[in-house]
């Protein structure tokens, strides 16, 4: 070992709203909460002589699947966790101040439950350091809040307040210049609310700044955490099991398969789910059957979590150039545990077209046109939350409810979609389409542009 000071590289997945860390100090390694597709850093750390001696869990996740496995089968890794993680695969547990060298540098867990019941933090100490130098805190405390404590049920929500709101004030006595290194940030549906565009902080400007450390008693702390959270998609559900129980091995990204037309059609007969990841325009002008719009852009695979059942077969269409978009989105799909994805239809709607096989369309609509023509028209909004109260006479059905709801909807007269920018709108109007209701999607603007001129 050289004896020089440990670098710590922040690697975020903006498209979920987290963040990893590699500690690094001389040739050694430790990862921290990686994403599944960790196959790109575990090569450049082969690279560049760098062994990871360590993957660090803070907790058992509930908005993704952990990557530990991955970086294990591929380096050989220690996967070091919570000692009360209930993991079902070999692993090193930690508790309370069990410690582990990487090169120079030690690493010394600390109980935080509260997000989690078995959540743990991990202080950084560099070689002789007698103060920690950062905390890796997952999802306890953030840059301007707080790890949500509802995700285990609502029965344990207020135990889990509690926890957290001495888990934060154990943090808060950590020297000023500490880093704060979260796993949850802006983006992610863990976050008990609003939180900073910022990934990293310190304790000092936490302490100052961030409202969960600044005048809140216990009680009113633990009234926040019970009422007027956010939702979160319907595929949490899901995740915490297949961490618990370790997820599938995947040895590197998959090479989806183009199909025909005719495959295409018999795997929608056998039970599969289309998902189209062009543009909504596009897809409002005409696309196949039975098919979801979802824009591939970081939002893809948390929609298809939110509207697809997990554990659904996917086949996709794909905007060209079609093999980049495959990677991109099987990718994304994979962070949350959607592994069966058949393939994407080659050629596209031109292909299914050509094939002499139907297509459908709706009509859509920007927010400036709707807006002050309210009157006789029935509007849908899909928005997850309507916090000034919701447009008046509209129906309101967040979108991750729409599948399971869309009998409740009337279907004498066309649905006008709205959310907040149009993107949600699209995804609402084909699962309309599909069910056979009339619809027109407002795809551009939204509902703040209607309640400014109703």
């Amino acid at each position: 070992m050289n004896g020089s000071e440990a670098t710590i590289e922040v690697i975020a997945t903006p498209s979920l709203g987290d963040t990893s860390y590699l500690l690094v100090s001389g040739d050694e390694a430790a990862l921290v909460d990686p994403q599944r597709d960790v196959w790109g850093l575990t090569d450049s750390c082969t690279a560049k002589g760098v062994r990871i001696r360590y993957v660090l869990e803070t907790h058992v996740h509930n908005d993704y699947v952990s990557g530990a496995l991955e970086v294990r089968a591929a380096t050989g890794a220690t996967v070091a966790g919570p000692a009360r993680a209930p993991y079902a695969f070999d692993h090193l547990p930690l508790a309370e101040d069990d410690e582990i060298r990487v090169g120079d540098a030690t690493v010394r867990a600390v109980e935080t439950p509260g997000h989690t019941a078995e959540h743990t933090s991990y202080l950084v100490f560099d070689d002789a350091g007698t103060a920690p130098t950062a905390v890796f805190t997952g999802g306890s405390l953030l840059v301007g809040n707080a790890g949500r404590t509802d995700l285990s049920g609502s029965g344990r929500t207020e135990e889990l307040a509690r926890a957290q709101y001495r888990t934060l004030r154990r943090l808060a006595l950590l020297p000023d210049g500490t880093r704060v290194l979260p796993t949850h940030g802006a983006g992610s549906s863990c976050a008990a609310g609003p939180v900073s565009g910022e990934r990293t902080s310190t304790v000092g400007a936490e302490r100052r700044t961030n409202p969960v450390l600044t005048a809140q008693d216990e009680e009113e702390f633990v009234r926040g955490r019970m009422s007027g959270l956010p939702p979160y998609p319907a595929y949490y559900r899901h995740m915490a099991p297949v961490n618990r129980h370790g997820p599938r091995i995947l040895g590197g990204p998959p090479a989806l398969r183009p199909l025909t037309p005719n495959m295409v059609e018999g795997l929608a007969g056998g039970g599969a789910q289309i998902v189209d990841g062009r543009d909504r325009a596009a897809f409002a002008a005409g696309h196949l059957p039975d098919s979801i719009c979802d824009e591939l852009d970081e939002r893809f695979a948390s929609l298809v979590g939110e509207v697809v059942p997990f554990g659904t077969r996917l086949v996709l269409v794909l905007p060209e150039p079609a093999e980049e978009a495959a990677r991109e989105a099987a990718v994304q799909l994979l962070r949350i545990g959607y592994d069966d994805i058949a393939g994407y239809l080659a050629g596209g709607v031109d292909a299914w077209a050509a094939a002499g096989r139907p297509l459908r369309s709706f009509r859509t609509a920007d927010a400036a046109e709707l807006a002050g023509h309210l009157d006789g028209r029935r509007v849908l909004d899909v928005r997850p939350d309507r916090p000034e109260g919701g447009i008046p006479g509209s129906l309101a059905v967040p979108l991750a409810e729409l599948p399971r709801r869309i009998g409740e909807l009337p279907r004498d007269r066309e649905i006008w979609v709205v959310c907040g920018s149009g993107r949600r709108a699209a995804v609402a109007a084909g699962l309309i389409d599909r069910a056979g209701i009339p619809v027109t999607a407002v795809i551009s603007g939204g509902a703040q542009e209607l309640l400014a001129h109703p």
